[in-house]
């Protein structure tokens, strides 16, 4: 069966979705994704970059924790490894055109099942490798990102790179160099590490400080893997506070910052930012753009939302234009995402089982993105928002504000002028209210 071009057939009765405006009353229409439209100089496909994540429409079946699977698809049978596996790539290309997607993401694990040994398993990637290349030739959806799954077989029950057993780190550094071997293989524009169990449940049994040179080293070491095998995409680290592990060493965009600082990678590693995962630390996913734009090191997104309700990583379709407008403008303040992307880590609600539900799911969270987008550009490009905040730090623009921050300032001195100016500050409106209402307005 080696090649051969699988078929589940379930697909069949779709066609391609297309942009028809905002008017439209097609439900499975953009209407306000136009790939082609020229914003801010540069169409909006390419400032947007959507990417379908591998796992959650291809391999997550509905199951949790209380329940058994409700959804079920021609690729999940049983049977044969391979076959399987070569049925879910058709399928998901399949899906691809009908979304006229330009990139996806995958884990080793969604595109095909471990073998009986680490020799097989990677053997069975590199075929698959091989086989997803084929269907690339055909089709216009590129890699945005791959990663290795090193958290859902029990052998990483504690961590992969943090795991007490040096085996486990071994068997997750042959797992990883085959995952950047499969991802430029596939011409994919950047590799993704998510320390998915890269933390600890107790302090009672952890050393804290061993686990963390561990992960440390193995980051170091894909860093001089990707400069060895000339591999020119980015390399990228997702945050996520919490979940499975109660504590996770990348808990967001400013500790995994120190993180990178402490080992010399701030110029190496950037980020790849989780709407949920922003929430689960508290944050905004706005706030997390941001800081990773301040710091230099944004790379890509995953768009989602969580469930404040739940406080668990729910990781659903985004649906909130208000909270992406918000984080898109953030993106624009930081240049835009370069090689990265829009990845929707997103996966359909356990009742939603139809294959209609799975495309209707996409297509309504990348109109919301483009109209996010659209709206942010505006904005901008108004420059009142701008305006604000420009006003609010004037001060510092004086020369003697500027002087302060310099390398020849001293605390004595700064006191002393001071004093001799008798500064005496009064408190400024920061006119908050106005900028929201000037914003509600673009809605």
């Amino acid at each position: 069966m080696e090649g051969t071009m699988l078929t589940t057939g379930e697909f069949s009765g779709f066609e391609t979705v297309r942009y028809e405006g905002p008017q439209s009353e097609t439900a499975l229409a953009y209407r306000w994704y136009d790939a082609g439209r020229v914003v801010m100089g540069r169409p909006l496909g390419e400032h947007l970059r959507f990417a379908v994540a591998y796992w959650h429409s291809f391999v997550m079946n509905g199951a949790d924790p209380f329940g058994a699977p409700t959804i079920r698809r021609g690729w999940m049978a049983e049977g044969d490894a391979m076959t399987m596996a070569r049925a879910k790539a058709d399928a998901a290309f399949e899906f691809f055109r009908i979304l006229d997607v330009p990139f996806f993401c995958f884990h080793d694990r969604d595109v095909v099942a471990e073998d009986d040994s680490l020799a097989g398993t990677l053997r069975r990637l590199e075929e698959m490798t091989a086989y997803l290349g084929r269907k690339m030739e055909s089709s216009r959806t590129k890699l945005l990102w791959g990663t290795a799954n090193l958290f859902s077989h029990p052998r990483f029950m504690a961590g992969a790179a943090t795991n007490p057993d040096p085996e486990v780190f071994a068997w997750s550094a042959a797992t990883v160099k085959a995952c950047m071997d499969a991802t430029q293989a596939l011409g994919g524009a950047n590799y993704v590490l998510w320390g998915g169990r890269e933390g600890y449940e107790t302090l009672l049994n952890t050393d804290m400080g061993r686990e963390l040179e561990q992960m440390g080293r193995f980051l170091s070491l894909v860093v001089e893997y990707k400069h060895r095998i000339g591999f020119t995409g980015q390399i990228l680290i997702e945050p996520k506070p919490k979940e499975p592990t109660a504590h996770q060493y990348d808990f967001d965009a400013a500790t995994v910052y120190g993180f990178l600082r402490r080992f010399g990678l701030e110029g190496e590693v950037k980020l790849n930012l989780e709407a949920n995962h922003a929430l689960l630390a508290g944050h905004s996913f706005e706030h997390e753009i941001a800081t990773a734009g301040a710091l230099g090191i944004l790379g890509s997104l995953d768009v989602n939302r969580g469930d404040p309700l739940l406080g668990w990583d729910t990781d659903q379709f985004p649906n909130n234009l208000h909270d992406m407008t918000l984080a898109m403008i953030e993106v624009i303040r930081a240049g835009g995402l370069g090689m990265g992307g829009m990845n929707f880590d997103a996966r359909i609600r356990r009742q939603s089982i139809d294959l209609d539900d799975l495309v209707a799911a996409h297509v309504g969270a990348m109109d919301l993105c483009a109209r996010a987008f659209l709206i942010a550009a505006q904005i901008v490009e108004d420059g009142r928002l701008d305006a604000f905040r420009t006003a609010r730090y004037a001060g510092w623009e004086r020369p003697e504000a500027q002087a302060m921050l310099g390398a020849g300032a001293s605390l004595e001195a700064i006191a002393a002028d001071a004093l001799s100016r008798d500064v005496d500050p009064r408190p400024r409106s920061g006119g908050q209210e106005k900028i929201e209402n000037m914003l509600a307005r673009f809605f």
